[in-house]
């Protein structure tokens, strides 16, 4: 069974991190992420995997 497509705010959850950090690590950090219409969509383990090879910061707080 294949993998569901999480939403941004799902996908913020998911790691911790508030979804407008999504839209900038998108943008910055080249995460991986689907665009579907207005919409952005992702895979946890696609993250989880982007998130140990060179992705998010640790601790993202001002």
């Amino acid at each position: 069974m294949a993998e569901p497509w999480l939403s941004a705010e799902g996908t913020a959850t998911h790691p911790g991190a508030a979804h407008n950090t999504l839209y900038t690590w998108i943008a910055e950090k080249a995460m991986p992420a689907h665009k579907v219409g207005c919409l952005w969509k992702f895979q946890a383990s696609v993250i989880d995997d982007w998130a140990r090879r060179d992705g998010a910061p640790e601790d993202d707080t001002p």
